[in-house]
C-alpha cells in the first residue's frame, strides 16, 4: 500500500485513476476545490490549489508517496505546489498533454512527418516566464500549451522529490463522460448530414482512451520509477478523415467535409501541422499499449448512444 495524492481527480481519466488506486489497496487523498466528491474511503481535502498558504495548511502534516497533478496549467500552479509538496512526497507526477509539441505556439524543430520523442521538447532546457498573466483565465486558455510547457520546466528544475511529466494523447471515450464534446462533433454531424470543416491536407495524430490513460497513470505513479517526459498514446496515426471514417461505419452516412479557407478554425483533430508523439520509451519501460483501432469503434458507439439521450 502507498500513500497516493491527487490533485484534482474529479471527472473523467482523473476519477478513474482514482477508483483504481483505490481498488488497488491504496490509501489515496483526492484535492480539489469540493465541487466533486470522491468515492467513498478516499480522503477528500478541499482547497485552492492556487492559495499557497491555505494548501499547506489543508495538508498539515501529511507526507505521500506518490503525488499525481491532474490539474497543473502555469509556472505559477508549478512552483506553488513544488514549495507546498517539499519534504512531503518522494515521487512527482504530473498530467502534461501533446500540445506541448505543437509548433503553432512555439519555436519547436521541424519533425519532418516523424513521431516526436519526448526530447523533441526539454523542459529543463524550456524558459520560464512567471510575470505573464497566467491567471487570467483567456490567457491562460490562448496559451494552454506553454502554460504546460512552463510548469513541467519549473517541476523539473525545483528538486526535492522524483518528476515525471505524461504528455497525453487526445483523450477519447466514455460517452457522455468525454467532457469536452470532440468525438460527439464527429458522431452528430455525420448521423445528422452536417458538414465537416477539415484543412485541405489534414495531417495525422495520436489518441489515447480514457481507460487507457487511467492505467498508464496508475503505473507512473506506483509502477514504474521513471523521471523525466513520457509520451502516452495508443499506436497508430489517425487523421480527421480516418475518425470521421469510422463513425460512419456505424451511422451508415458518409461524412461530408470542407476546405477550412485559410485562417479559419477547421474542426477538433483536423492539423494543418505535424507533432503526433512516438510512445517508444514508455514501450521501452515497459507499458504496452492498445491500438487505436481496437477501441476507437467501441468509443464512437457511447459518444452515439450518449448523443441520443435526453439533455438533463
Amino acid at each position: 500500500m502507498q500513500r497516493i495524492c491527487v490533485i484534482g481527480g474529479s471527472r473523467y481519466f482523473g476519477k478513474l485513476l482514482v477508483e483504481r488506486l483505490q481498488a488497488d489497496g491504496h490509501q489515496v487523498t483526492v484535492i480539489n476545490r469540493g465541487s466533486t466528491p470522491p468515492p467513498a474511503g478516499v480522503e477528500h481535502l478541499v482547497v485552492d490549489r492556487n492559495d499557497e498558504a491555505a494548501l499547506v495548511a489543508v495538508l498539515g502534516a501529511r507526507t505521500f508517496d506518490v503525488v499525481v497533478d491532474q490539474v497543473c496549467y502555469t509556472p505559477v500552479q508549478a512552483a506553488i505546489a513544488a514549495r507546498a509538496f517539499a519534504g512531503r512526497a518522494r515521487r512527482y507526477v504530473m498530467t502534461s498533454t501533446i500540445e506541448v509539441y505543437d509548433p503553432a505556439g512555439a519555436a519547436l524543430p521541424d519533425p519532418a512527418g516523424a513521431p516526436v520523442p519526448e526530447e523533441h521538447v526539454d523542459p529543463g532546457a524550456w524558459p520560464v516566464a512567471m510575470d505573464l498573466p497566467w491567471h487570467d483565465e483567456a490567457y491562460l486558455e490562448a496559451h494552454y500549451a506553454e502554460g504546460k510547457r512552463q510548469a513541467e520546466a519549473v517541476f523539473t528544475r525545483v528538486g526535492g522529490f522524483a518528476f515525471a511529466s505524461v504528455r497525453s494523447a487526445h483523450v477519447l471515450g466514455g460517452g457522455a463522460r468525454e467532457f469536452t464534446g470532440r468525438l460527439a462533433h464527429y458522431t452528430e454531424r455525420v448521423a445528422h448530414g452536417e458538414e465537416i470543416t477539415v484543412h485541405a491536407r489534414a495531417l495525422p495524430t495520436v489518441f489515447i482512451h480514457y481507460a487507457e490513460l487511467a492505467d498508464l497513470l496508475r503505473w507512473a505513479a506506483t509502477g514504474s520509477d521513471f523521471t523525466g517526459p513520457l509520451n502516452a498514446c495508443s499506436d497508430d496515426l489517425l487523421d480527421v478523415r480516418d475518425l470521421a471514417a469510422t463513425v460512419a461505419a456505424q451511422t451508415g452516412r458518409e461524412p461530408v467535409y470542407r476546405t477550412a479557407a485559410a485562417g479559419e478554425t477547421a474542426s477538433p483533430f483536423s492539423f494543418d501541422r505535424h507533432y503526433a508523439m512516438s510512445n517508444a520509451r514508455a514501450k521501452e519501460l515497459g507499458f504496452a499499449f492498445s491500438h487505436t483501432a481496437d477501441w476507437l469503434p467501441g468509443a464512437v458507439a457511447e459518444a452515439l448512444v450518449a448523443s441520443a439521450a435526453p439533455t438533463t
